[in-house]
């Protein structure tokens, strides 16, 4: 009986399923779009320098003092060496100094890093836009971001001068010569970056063969929780002489992990006012489904129809109606977000911007379990209580009152 009901005024039937189909499949488009934007920015800042976790002293995240060090890296290294998702790792040494050309001085930090290794896990050497990486040979060289390059008013050829303290509390100074300038499209970074090669920041800064940092990288996100429990559980068997964390993306960069949780709950504002569209919609079809037929369910109650039985009826109506919109969303939403996860969305003339920043010119929606359910939940819990509403006024009946409306 609910299903006939349905179809007894077809073009508002047909109206309202479309309406909750259309909002379905928006929601799994948009979600899905969402979720592959946040996974392209967290990639490529990831990518950029901090890896998608990282093994360092317990304390260093917190204090980031040249103190707090990995002893003995190639250890941690064996360890990491023997967990599946582990794609690459690196190693690095970090140390706030002062870099100096002919003209100015800038509080900067200096990272040592092996080229080679390096290569594996970062986007580095993509992002070099004048001169050279860095080269295993020469030992005097360093990269410059962009802005501290132009800040110091020194190009590729060019001497900056490094003075900063030793691990042993000792002065650390050098001269290193700008063998290339690298642009990340993070201002920050590339205000306040030198790289230049391990053995030689181990050697200025007097680090006998300890590290910060080692830096690994997994096949995709979803890796790095058992890439860490593995490597927390590894890392236990070595005698160091301080406890060793393993912090995630997150952790290394919580500006980045907070500004996606801001932007997801400003689209889920978004995705609920359109549902709220939506249910408006049911509400309006189910309060003129009750006017319409307010003589036939009085006539119903006389004959001995519970105000129960004809709630139930309506409810179900309701369901009926709100899943066909559902499924039929799902599934065009699902299609149209598969498509457009194989070609791309293209950006126009901003995708060679994107590029130029290790960003992929076109941005792929990703489609997921969350994704394809999420939305649909929501439409089907507030509209289900949307229609709860006309249908318990079915309750207020009287079996007299409602034969005689007109």
């Amino acid at each position: 009986m609910a299903w006939r009901n349905i179809w007894r005024n077809r073009r508002r039937s047909v109206l309202t399923i479309c309406a909750i189909a259309f909002a379905c499949a928006l929601l799994v488009f948009m979600l899905s779009f969402q979720f592959g934007t946040y996974e392209a920015m967290i990639n490529t800042a990831v990518r950029v320098h901090t890896g998608y976790f990282q093994v360092q002293a317990a304390d260093y995240q917190e204090k980031q003092e040249i103190r707090l060090v990995v002893p003995d890296p190639d250890a941690v290294g064996r360890v990491l060496d023997r967990i599946a998702n582990v794609r690459a790792y690196t190693f690095r040494a970090v140390a706030f100094s002062l870099a100096s050309s002919k003209e100015r001085t800038y509080g900067i930090s200096v990272t040592g890093i092996d080229p080679e290794r390096e290569a594996t896990v970062s986007s580095l050497k993509s992002l070099v836009r004048q001169g050279e990486y860095l080269s295993a040979r020469d030992e005097h060289q360093a990269l410059v971001g962009a802005l501290l390059a132009r800040n110091l008013r020194v190009g590729i050829g060019d001497t900056v001068t490094l003075l900063g303290q030793g691990r042993d509390g000792s002065v650390a100074a050098s001269v290193v010569t700008v063998r290339g300038i690298f642009s990340s499209g993070q201002d920050a970074f590339d205000r306040s970056s030198i790289h230049i090669p391990l053995s030689a920041f181990q050697e200025i800064y007097f680090m006998r063969g300890a590290v910060h940092q080692v830096v690994g990288v997994t096949p995709t996100l979803w890796d790095v929780p058992g890439v860490i429990r593995e490597a927390e559980a590894g890392l236990k068997g070595l005698n160091s002489p301080k406890p060793l964390a393993v912090p995630d993306w997150r952790a290394l960069m919580p500006g980045l992990a907070q500004g996606i949780y801001m932007d997801l709950i400003s689209g889920l504002i978004f995705y609920l006012l359109l549902i709220i569209v939506v249910a408006f919609s049911i509400l309006n079809t189910f309060l003129m489904a009750i006017f319409e037929r307010t003589r036939e369910f009085g006539v119903m109650m006389a004959m001995g129809t519970t105000t129960g039985r004809l709630t139930r009826l309506l409810l179900t109506e309701s369901l009926l109606m709100t899943m066909m919109g559902i499924v039929c969303g799902v599934v065009l939403g699902s299609l149209v977000t598969l498509w457009f996860q194989a070609h791309g969305i293209d950006f126009g003339e901003a995708s060679e911007i994107l590029r130029q920043y290790g960003i992929s010119g076109r941005m792929y929606p990703r489609l997921s379990i969350i994704s394809a359910s999420v939305g649909p939940a929501l439409v089907f819990f507030i509209t289900f209580w949307t229609a709860l509403y006309p249908a318990l006024r079915v309750r207020r009946l009287r079996p007299v009152e409602a034969m005689s409306y007109v």
